[in-house]
Protein backbone atom coordinates (compact mmCIF):
# COMPACT_ATOMS: atom_id res chain seq x y z
CA UNK A 1 0.00 0.00 0.00
CA UNK A 2 1.54 3.56 -0.79
CA UNK A 3 1.79 5.77 1.76
CA UNK A 4 -0.35 8.73 2.47
CA UNK A 5 1.37 12.00 2.70
CA UNK A 6 -0.57 14.56 4.83
CA UNK A 7 0.66 18.05 4.90
CA UNK A 8 0.91 20.06 8.56
CA UNK A 9 1.44 23.51 8.92
CA UNK A 10 -1.53 26.36 8.80
CA UNK A 11 -3.87 23.63 7.94
CA UNK A 12 -4.11 19.96 6.76
CA UNK A 13 -4.38 18.11 3.50
CA UNK A 14 -7.48 15.54 3.95
CA UNK A 15 -6.01 11.78 3.76
CA UNK A 16 -7.05 10.16 0.85
CA UNK A 17 -6.51 5.75 2.14
CA UNK A 18 -9.14 3.60 2.13
CA UNK A 19 -8.21 3.28 6.52
CA UNK A 20 -9.54 6.73 6.94
CA UNK A 21 -13.10 5.78 7.27
CA UNK A 22 -11.89 2.46 9.43
CA UNK A 23 -12.48 5.79 12.86
CA UNK A 24 -13.64 2.53 14.77
CA UNK A 25 -10.35 0.49 14.53
CA UNK A 26 -7.20 1.89 16.96
CA UNK A 27 -4.33 3.28 15.01
CA UNK A 28 -0.84 2.45 16.48
CA UNK A 29 1.40 5.71 15.34
CA UNK A 30 5.16 4.68 14.98
CA UNK A 31 7.92 7.28 15.25
CA UNK A 32 10.58 6.94 12.35
CA UNK A 33 14.29 8.17 13.79
CA UNK A 34 15.96 6.07 16.52
CA UNK A 35 12.54 4.21 16.47
CA UNK A 36 12.10 2.01 13.53
CA UNK A 37 16.01 1.50 13.27
CA UNK A 38 18.24 1.70 16.34
CA UNK A 39 20.45 4.47 17.10
CA UNK A 40 23.65 2.05 16.60
CA UNK A 41 22.68 2.72 13.00
CA UNK A 42 24.31 6.55 13.59
CA UNK A 43 22.32 8.39 11.44
CA UNK A 44 21.88 11.23 13.93
CA UNK A 45 25.40 11.47 14.08
CA UNK A 46 25.21 11.83 10.11
CA UNK A 47 22.75 13.85 10.58
CA UNK A 48 24.55 15.94 13.19
CA UNK A 49 27.38 16.48 11.14
CA UNK A 50 25.57 18.25 8.20
CA UNK A 51 23.78 20.06 10.61
CA UNK A 52 27.13 21.68 11.96
CA UNK A 53 27.95 22.10 8.50
CA UNK A 54 24.92 23.99 7.96
CA UNK A 55 25.43 26.43 10.99
CA UNK A 56 28.89 27.05 10.07
CA UNK A 57 28.95 27.61 6.00
CA UNK A 58 25.34 29.07 5.65
CA UNK A 59 25.13 31.78 8.86
CA UNK A 60 28.71 31.98 9.67
CA UNK A 61 28.97 30.87 12.86
CA UNK A 62 31.94 29.29 14.70
CA UNK A 63 31.83 26.00 16.64
CA UNK A 64 30.89 27.35 19.77
CA UNK A 65 28.26 29.28 18.50
CA UNK A 66 26.58 26.36 16.56
CA UNK A 67 26.80 23.86 19.41
CA UNK A 68 25.08 26.52 21.66
CA UNK A 69 22.44 27.57 19.51
CA UNK A 70 22.12 23.78 18.62
CA UNK A 71 21.00 23.00 22.14
CA UNK A 72 19.11 26.53 22.51
CA UNK A 73 16.76 25.43 19.36
CA UNK A 74 16.68 22.43 20.94
CA UNK A 75 15.84 22.99 24.13
CA UNK A 76 13.45 26.12 23.19
CA UNK A 77 11.31 25.21 20.10
CA UNK A 78 11.83 21.28 19.99
CA UNK A 79 13.28 21.19 16.61
CA UNK A 80 16.24 22.64 15.18
CA UNK A 81 15.14 24.06 12.17
CA UNK A 82 12.02 25.51 13.83
CA UNK A 83 14.87 27.79 15.98
CA UNK A 84 16.61 28.52 12.82
CA UNK A 85 13.01 29.64 10.64
CA UNK A 86 12.23 31.96 13.89
CA UNK A 87 15.66 33.21 14.11
CA UNK A 88 16.99 33.52 11.22
CA UNK A 89 14.05 33.45 8.60
CA UNK A 90 15.55 30.37 6.41
CA UNK A 91 13.83 27.98 3.99
CA UNK A 92 13.50 24.75 5.77
CA UNK A 93 13.00 22.99 2.61
CA UNK A 94 16.28 24.35 1.52
CA UNK A 95 17.08 22.90 5.09
CA UNK A 96 15.86 19.78 4.50
CA UNK A 97 17.99 19.20 1.28
CA UNK A 98 21.07 20.18 2.88
CA UNK A 99 20.82 18.16 5.82
CA UNK A 100 18.07 15.59 5.89
CA UNK A 101 18.31 14.53 1.98
CA UNK A 102 21.92 14.77 1.96
CA UNK A 103 22.21 11.60 4.57
CA UNK A 104 23.70 8.95 3.06
CA UNK A 105 21.07 6.69 4.18
CA UNK A 106 21.71 3.75 1.95
CA UNK A 107 24.76 3.29 3.85
CA UNK A 108 23.73 3.40 7.47
CA UNK A 109 20.19 1.86 6.71
CA UNK A 110 19.41 -1.99 5.69
CA UNK A 111 16.34 -4.32 5.52
CA UNK A 112 15.19 -5.09 8.77
CA UNK A 113 13.99 -8.91 8.44
CA UNK A 114 13.22 -9.19 12.52
CA UNK A 115 10.96 -5.58 11.81
CA UNK A 116 9.18 -6.77 9.23
CA UNK A 117 8.08 -9.68 10.78
CA UNK A 118 7.08 -7.79 13.42
CA UNK A 119 5.07 -5.78 11.42
CA UNK A 120 3.60 -8.47 9.61
CA UNK A 121 2.22 -10.36 12.59
CA UNK A 122 0.30 -7.26 13.99
CA UNK A 123 -3.31 -7.82 12.76
CA UNK A 124 -4.39 -5.17 10.90
CA UNK A 125 -8.41 -5.72 11.32
CA UNK A 126 -7.57 -5.08 14.72
CA UNK A 127 -4.88 -1.76 15.00
CA UNK A 128 -4.36 0.49 11.83
CA UNK A 129 -0.52 1.22 11.85
CA UNK A 130 0.58 4.67 10.60
CA UNK A 131 4.11 6.64 10.51
CA UNK A 132 4.00 10.00 12.28
CA UNK A 133 6.98 12.06 12.51
CA UNK A 134 8.37 15.43 12.78
CA UNK A 135 11.25 15.30 9.94
CA UNK A 136 9.94 15.71 6.50
CA UNK A 137 8.29 13.53 4.28
CA UNK A 138 11.26 12.64 1.77
CA UNK A 139 12.91 11.45 4.71
CA UNK A 140 10.30 9.03 6.11
CA UNK A 141 9.38 7.56 3.00
CA UNK A 142 13.62 6.99 2.22
CA UNK A 143 13.86 5.33 5.67
CA UNK A 144 10.99 3.02 5.39
CA UNK A 145 11.57 2.17 2.14
CA UNK A 146 15.15 0.78 3.03
CA UNK A 147 13.86 -0.68 5.57
CA UNK A 148 11.76 -2.63 3.90
CA UNK A 149 8.51 -1.81 5.76
CA UNK A 150 6.98 0.65 3.51
CA UNK A 151 4.15 -1.54 2.77
CA UNK A 152 2.61 -1.63 5.89
CA UNK A 153 1.80 1.79 6.85
CA UNK A 154 -1.64 3.29 5.71
CA UNK A 155 0.07 6.70 5.62
CA UNK A 156 2.58 9.40 7.80
CA UNK A 157 2.46 12.47 9.24
CA UNK A 158 5.07 14.58 9.04
CA UNK A 159 6.17 18.07 9.83
CA UNK A 160 5.90 20.44 6.70
CA UNK A 161 8.67 22.16 5.90
CA UNK A 162 6.45 24.51 3.37
CA UNK A 163 4.20 25.81 6.13
CA UNK A 164 5.54 28.14 8.11
CA UNK A 165 5.20 28.51 11.42
CA UNK A 166 6.13 24.74 11.39
CA UNK A 167 3.57 22.45 13.75
CA UNK A 168 5.78 19.38 14.94
CA UNK A 169 5.42 17.25 18.54
CA UNK A 170 4.65 17.32 20.85
CA UNK A 171 2.49 20.45 20.03
CA UNK A 172 -1.13 19.40 20.43
CA UNK A 173 -2.02 20.87 16.78
CA UNK A 174 0.17 18.05 15.71
CA UNK A 175 -1.28 15.10 17.43
CA UNK A 176 -4.73 16.65 16.63
CA UNK A 177 -3.70 16.62 12.67
CA UNK A 178 -2.54 12.98 13.21
CA UNK A 179 -5.53 12.06 14.40
CA UNK A 180 -7.89 13.73 11.42
CA UNK A 181 -5.22 12.54 9.07
CA UNK A 182 -5.33 8.93 9.75
CA UNK A 183 -9.50 9.44 10.63
CA UNK A 184 -9.20 8.27 14.45
CA UNK A 185 -12.00 10.43 16.09
CA UNK A 186 -11.02 9.10 19.91
CA UNK A 187 -8.00 9.80 21.98
CA UNK A 188 -8.26 6.40 23.57
CA UNK A 189 -7.89 5.03 19.86
CA UNK A 190 -4.82 6.41 19.83
CA UNK A 191 -1.22 4.58 20.48
CA UNK A 192 2.32 6.20 19.68
CA UNK A 193 5.72 4.94 20.01
CA UNK A 194 9.01 6.78 20.01
CA UNK A 195 11.98 7.10 21.37
CA UNK A 196 11.87 10.71 22.40
CA UNK A 197 10.31 11.36 26.23
CA UNK A 198 9.34 15.06 24.98
CA UNK A 199 7.22 13.53 22.63
CA UNK A 200 5.53 10.79 25.01
CA UNK A 201 5.01 12.84 27.58
CA UNK A 202 3.49 15.20 24.87
CA UNK A 203 1.07 12.27 23.66
CA UNK A 204 0.36 10.81 27.07
CA UNK A 205 -1.19 14.24 28.52
CA UNK A 206 -2.76 14.64 25.35
CA UNK A 207 -4.85 11.15 26.02
CA UNK A 208 -3.26 8.99 24.26
CA UNK A 209 -1.09 5.97 25.07
CA UNK A 210 2.30 6.44 24.69
CA UNK A 211 5.22 3.76 24.59
CA UNK A 212 8.38 5.27 25.32
CA UNK A 213 11.08 3.50 23.49
CA UNK A 214 14.55 3.46 24.84
CA UNK A 215 16.82 0.97 23.78
CA UNK A 216 19.04 -1.13 25.80
CA UNK A 217 22.61 0.39 26.91
CA UNK A 218 20.67 3.92 27.06
CA UNK A 219 20.21 6.25 30.23
CA UNK A 220 17.19 5.35 31.76
CA UNK A 221 14.63 8.93 32.98
CA UNK A 222 14.49 9.01 36.43
CA UNK A 223 10.48 9.18 36.12
CA UNK A 224 9.16 7.41 32.87
CA UNK A 225 7.35 9.46 30.23
CA UNK A 226 4.18 7.50 29.77
CA UNK A 227 2.04 4.59 30.82
CA UNK A 228 5.18 2.18 28.93
CA UNK A 229 8.49 2.23 28.65
CA UNK A 230 10.30 -0.54 26.72
CA UNK A 231 13.83 -1.22 25.39
CA UNK A 232 13.05 -2.78 22.11
CA UNK A 233 9.96 -2.55 19.96
CA UNK A 234 9.84 -7.05 20.20
CA UNK A 235 8.34 -5.69 23.43
CA UNK A 236 4.71 -4.76 22.06
CA UNK A 237 4.09 -8.48 21.42
CA UNK A 238 3.67 -8.68 25.08
CA UNK A 239 2.25 -5.18 26.12
CA UNK A 240 -0.33 -5.12 23.35
CA UNK A 241 -1.14 -8.96 22.79
CA UNK A 242 -4.71 -8.15 21.14
CA UNK A 243 -3.25 -6.75 18.61
CA UNK A 244 -1.43 -9.22 17.02
CA UNK A 245 -2.49 -12.12 14.88
CA UNK A 246 -3.55 -15.31 16.93
CA UNK A 247 -4.66 -13.42 20.06
CA UNK A 248 -7.89 -12.69 21.20
CA UNK A 249 -8.62 -8.73 21.01
CA UNK A 250 -10.08 -9.17 24.65
CA UNK A 251 -6.95 -11.06 25.83
CA UNK A 252 -5.64 -8.22 28.06
CA UNK A 253 -7.38 -4.78 29.06
CA UNK A 254 -4.80 -4.39 32.02
CA UNK A 255 -3.25 -2.29 29.03
CA UNK A 256 -5.86 -0.49 27.40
Amino acid sequence: MAITEVNLGSQAVPCRSQGRLASNIPVLFFDVDDCLYPQSARVREASSDLINRYFENHLGLSKEDTIRLREEYYKNFGLIVEGLVYNHKIDPLQYNSMVDDSIALDSLIKPDPKLRQLLQDIDKSKVRLWLFTNAYVTHARRVVRLLGVDDFFEGVTYCDYARVPLVCKPQAKMFEEAMRAAGVESNTDCYFVDDSFTNCRGAHEFGWTAVHLVEEGLPTPPSQASQHQIQSLEELRTLFPHFFKGNNEFLSTSHL
